[in-house]
């Protein structure tokens, strides 16, 4: 955290004494001024500090939400291509499309099918966060030990038995390093999100876009 705010003030004396625009990257210490003062520099009644928590909570909740819709439809769909070769061959290239268009292309269809609000920036981070899980869900799911595997075939053992006993536990590692990926992404989706759906109850997109235009 030091080695972060140290950077932070090289890069603001870098923008305020070489290049004449502080008000580019402002001084740490300017920033949590301005969250904590009352009043602006004017004197007139400050909002930031509390617009600020407001935002970040609200943004929260959608960064939340949308990473556990984005871990259980990414390990479900992730089960459903390990039980088949056909499956992974034919479920596969839909989470590479999902990962590739860009999400401003379906900003309008998205919009017109769920609203402009919370439930599409919903989707939006789920959209961002989920590759990551499928794919290193999937990744877990086929490194099982292959002689385990030969062991519960011979003991006759279903696919759902050797998926929850075997492929299941083997996965775990992998399912977590997913989880730390999609965790980070469903926080830039949430953000994203809610630069695009702007209605209803702002977040942290909201407030950057609204701040960068003063």
């Amino acid at each position: 955290l030091a080695v972060l705010v140290g950077i932070w003030y090289a890069a603001a004396a870098y923008y305020d004494h070489v290049r004449g625009l502080a008000f580019l990257v402002p001084y740490p210490h300017l920033v949590a001024k301005a969250i904590v003062a009352p009043t602006m520099p004017d004197g007139s009644p400050s909002t930031f500090g509390s617009d600020l928590w407001s935002a970040l909570g609200r943004t929260t909740v959608v960064s939340l939400v949308g990473l556990g819709f984005a871990i259980v439809i990414g390990v479900v769909w992730a089960m459903a291509m390990a039980q088949a070769k056909w499956l992974e061959r034919s479920l596969y290239p839909y989470a590479v499309v999902l990962q590739c268009v860009p999400i401003l292309a379906l900003v309008p269809l998205i919009g017109a099918l769920f609203g402009y609000e919370f439930a599409s920036r919903v989707i939006v981070t789920v959209m961002i966060a989920l590759f990551p899980m499928v794919s290193n869900t999937l990744f877990g799911l086929q490194s099982a030990d292959r002689g385990q595997r030969e062991l519960f075939r011979l003991q006759r053992a279903s696919r759902f038995a050797q998926l929850v006993k075997l492929q299941f536990p083997a996965a775990l590692p992998s399912i977590f390093v997913g989880l730390r990926t999609s965790a980070g992404l469903s926080v830039i989706g949430a953000i994203v999100g809610d630069q695009f759906f702007q209605r209803g109850n702002p977040g942290l997109g909201v407030l950057i876009q609204v701040t960068a235009s003063r």
